[in-house]
């Protein structure tokens, strides 16, 4: 009989086991596999997204020029691992939630720049295999709860499309298609897109939860369920987000997909949370958003799921202009910390997030990685964790980082990690530096592509070990550096995928690497 380990700590732990069968003189091979197989039982996990939550918004991860009191997810780090080094394939909120939960570049789909709107139609295509359902075929439980703004096909009375500005034709009792139960999803209750774009009403699984009769106004106009209100949002996703945890039979693994709508605007925190922070209703915010964490937490230690399941919390970007930034630095609270720029910057502000994984069973407790690591790289990672591969056809650009959860390098076959903007502007990481593909931010930082000075070269490259802040500019003096980043980035467009495997084509004929070159 054969023993398949599933991962090395797997196969560490079989060698003790069979030794230790042979030292005692009692346990045979058969018993050490039984014991090892145990042991590697398939892990549950639970991915916690926050929304535009930036890098300096922790406090472990800023403890000079960081002023939000954020406990939980210190605690987080505390028992677990923290990147220091992980990054969002965009610097905003859609693209980046595709490429969690289909392991492949955002910019490879019809979305070349910016978001998608509640009323708008699927971007996860239906034959798209997701984290989610790679993870179902595997014995999972699935569940998504939260912001999903990734698109559905919401239902109409007439069969006609839905008019953004006049959405009077929306079939409330009808059947949404195409949402999250259709993309790997058994159970899915949260809101079409962002809380500041209607329409204003939750759905579960893939029925609306009432009737959006009323009219509200969150930044956005638009049809509402007459009781919903977006301040009672966020404590909405952690009352569920504990129910499907808590309704979880320790026999059955789950995925967890929990996708907060905060500190995004509308920035309201609870009335208990309002005046907690010094920063204002953003830093009060982040600190009601910390404490769902919490909340989300202690519903899987309460459960006893502690040991085996993973844990990761991370955010979709960075912090947004929305909170204030300026304000919030002149009272010493800097979100971004000694990184440059903020949503929808290609500069490290915009997409380089706190990302922290507990997993007491594989992790030591209180471990950095600075490790370069991608969201998308989730799809690559469960896979490693089953022992299984990423099927062909799906998951074209994600790496596993599940070697460095247990302190070991990644072996990847990606030469480098694709950074994307807002704007639809291009930067590739390899190693130490960084090219971008725009002479500024590429979002809405200053300055923009129609801003930058008269002479400024077009295109950046930074040494991010001696110049993290992106603030002496090599393009023009390495030129060979240059070369050999965009050589690597155009390859990597081209054929449709960024690691190895059988051949991948993008969704579009064209995918315009360089805007701004003059």
């Amino acid at each position: 009989m054969s023993c398949k380990p599933n991962a090395a700590g797997q196969r560490r732990l079989f060698s003790v086991l069979v030794a230790g069968a042979a030292l005692a003189g009692v346990a045979t091979l058969t018993d050490a596999c039984q014991a090892a197989d145990a042991s590697s039982s398939k892990p549950n996990i639970v991915f916690i997204l926050a929304d535009d939550l930036g890098y300096g918004d922790v406090q472990c991860l800023n403890p000079e020029r960081g002023k939000i009191a954020t406990p939980s997810m210190d605690r987080l780090a505390q028992q677990g691992m923290t990147f220091t080094d992980a990054h969002t394939s965009s610097s905003v909120c859609t693209p980046t939630r595709y490429s969690i939960l289909t392991g492949r570049y955002n910019w490879r789909t019809r979305l070349q720049q910016g978001v998608l709107y509640g009323y708008d139609k699927p971007l996860i295509a239906d034959d798209r295999l997701t984290v989610a359902g790679f993870l179902k075929q595997h014995g999972y439980a699935t569940g998504a709860i939260g912001k999903w703004h990734l698109g559905m096909d919401l239902p109409t009375t007439d069969g006609a499309p839905i008019n953004n500005n006049n959405p009077k034709n929306i079939d409330w009792q009808a059947k949404v298609e195409n949402g999250p139960v259709t993309r790997g999803f058994d159970y899915f209750y949260g809101i079409t897109a962002s809380l500041d774009m209607p329409p204003y009403i939750y759905i579960e699984n893939d029925k609306f939860v009432g009737q959006g009769t009323a009219t509200k106004a969150f930044n956005r106009k638009g049809p509402a369920e007459p009781d919903f209100e977006a301040v009672d949002v966020l404590p909405m996703i952690g009352k569920k987000a504990v129910e499907f945890i808590s309704k979880q039979d320790a026999s059955t693994p789950f995925f967890a997909y929990i996708a907060f709508t905060s500190p995004h605007t509308p920035i309201l925190p609870s009335a208990e949370w309002q005046g907690k922070s010094e920063l204002g209703k953003y830093g009060d915010f982040v600190m009601q958003t910390d404490a769902v964490v919490g909340e989300i937490i202690d519903a899987i230690d309460a459960a006893g799921l502690a040991d085996n399941t993973i844990v990761i919390v991370t955010s979709d970007n960075g912090c947004s202009k929305a909170a204030d930034i300026a304000g919030m630095q002149r009272k010493g609270h800097y979100p971004s910390a000694h990184l440059r720029g903020s949503k929808s910057d290609l500069w490290d502000g915009g997409h380089r997030v706190p990302f922290f994984v507990r997993w007491p069973a594989v992790i030591e407790a209180g471990t950095t990685s600075d490790q370069l690591v991608g969201q998308l790289d989730l799809m690559a990672t469960c896979a490693d964790i089953l022992g299984e591969s990423v099927p062909d056809g799906s998951g074209e650009d994600s790496v596993s980082f599940r070697p460095a959860l247990s302190g070991q390098p990644i072996d990847s076959t990606r030469a480098g990690l694709v950074h994307h903007s807002i704007g639809g502007y291009f930067a590739y990481r390899q190693g130490k530096w960084k090219l971008l593909l725009s002479r500024g931010s590429g979002g809405w930082s200053a300055p923009n592509e129609n801003r930058v000075p008269e002479g400024s070269p077009v295109a950046q490259l930074y040494d991010m070990e001696s110049d993290p802040g992106e603030t002496n500019n090599l393009y023009e003096s390495r030129p060979e550096v240059v070369s050999e980043l965009l050589g690597q980035l155009t390859a990597d467009v081209k054929n449709g995928r960024s690691t190895e495997g059988a051949k991948a084509k993008n969704d579009v004929d064209r995918v315009v690497v360089w805007k701004g070159k003059k």
